[in-house]
């Protein structure tokens, strides 16, 4: 049998800082990096995969079951996936792969993500299954839930998965809606930069942010913040602290509440052009992520504070003429900036000169997600 091969890109969150988790709103674009296979069937329940990257494994498909041991690697998510595809009745089988990507990991820009929504497309590409692009994005965040053991919302994946640029809202997490935007970002360029910092013994600290929200829809008696109306949430604040709920929790649910109206915003400028509203609710919401959200660095580390140098040396150089915000997760690993396309060499200089030569990645949206790629 003849390789096929198979793709999913890689991702950036334009709005939307950890409101999917609350089943709020996203405004995200997959981009140009990619993760690629050459896939074919081997007519056993065995996946074996080899990686440019990483060293080759192998994933019996016979077992199903989660493994602690397992957890934060790429045989979780193959296990995870396959998992997902046979509960809910897609057909699975074994198959070799030769996996490469040019998605830098670490980077922010869902490698992981990507490689769920790779897997799932060769599942589906290779054994006739009939799974739709949300299907594949819920198999993924599945698989990195509860095989990987990382806490996540479903953005990731539906970006890598759906492609193009996107307003996405939660409200219904196993049936999202999903918008496409008709605008690029005129004479802007995206640009993800890499700061180094290690995403190492971080997954309490991403975890504690939905967690803290949680508390607080739960003292309404709702179950996450998108449920909770937010000018009853913004009277019963001194209610909330008297119920001795954390200040953070309580910030962390007002930057929910205003960001989840940013995204709207922010896709209703682009649709009309409007950069300039567009860039300054950019901004807006990489203050909110800083002040409210707290997620740009730990108190635990303030030695350390990588994240918030590269948005003070983005301010500096792009006051008034660009925007800057904190990207995905937060903590550690990349900022997102939009930088005037005539900037664009004097401030790649700038942050190189701070975070090396390969820190920066300008980017474009990628209207392909995850699937085959035909010959």
């Amino acid at each position: 049998m003849s390789n096929r091969v198979f793709s999913a890109p890689g991702r950036v969150e334009i709005g939307g800082n950890h409101t999917d988790h609350q089943h709020g709103k996203v405004l995200t674009a997959a981009v140009d990096l990619k993760i690629w296979c050459l896939a074919t069937p081997n007519g056993t329940n065995m996946v074996n995969i080899k990686n440019t990257q990483y060293p080759s494994f192998s994933v019996d498909l016979n077992d199903l079951n989660i493994y602690e041991n397992e957890k934060e690697t790429s045989a979780a998510l193959v296990r995870g996936v396959a998992a997902w595809f046979k509960a809910q009745g897609h057909a699975i089988g074994g198959f070799d792969a030769n996996i490469s990507s040019n998605i830098p990991v670490g980077a922010g820009l869902s490698s992981s993500a990507a490689y769920e929504v790779l897997i799932g497309n060769v599942f589906k590409g290779l054994f006739g299954g009939s799974a739709t692009p949300l299907e594949i994005a819920l198999a993924g965040q599945y698989a990195e839930n509860h095989f990987f053991g990382k806490p996540c919302g479903l953005m990731d994946q539906a970006a890598s998965s759906f492609g193009g640029l996107n307003l996405i809202d939660f409200s219904d997490p196993q049936n999202p809606t999903v918008t496409p935007i008709q605008s690029g970002f005129q004479d802007y360029m995206m640009c993800i930069i890499e700061t180094g910092a290690s995403h190492v013994d971080l997954t309490p600290k991403y975890a504690a942010i939905p967690n803290e929200m949680l508390i607080v829809a739960s003292h309404f008696g709702k179950e996450y913040l998108q449920e909770v109306d937010p000018d009853h949430f913004y009277a019963q604040i001194g209610g909330l602290r008297n119920a001795g709920l954390s200040d953070r929790a309580i910030l962390r649910a007002i930057h929910f509440f205003e960001e989840n109206k940013r995204v709207e915003k922010q896709a209703t400028a682009l649709q009309q052009r409007n950069m300039r509203t567009f860039l300054d609710l950019v901004n807006t919401s990489g203050r909110s992520s800083l002040a409210y959200l707290q997620n740009v660095f730990t108190p635990a580390d303030t030695y350390r504070q990588d994240l918030t140098i590269a948005l003070a040396m983005s301010e500096k150089k792009l006051a008034g003429k660009g925007a800057w915000r904190i990207h995905g997760g937060g903590f550690a690993g990349t900022i997102l900036a939009f930088v005037p396309g005539k900037k664009r060499a004097e401030y790649e200089t700038w942050m190189s000169s701070v975070f090396g030569a390969d820190s920066c990645h300008f980017l474009n949206v990628c209207a392909a997600g995850g699937g085959e790629v035909s010959n």
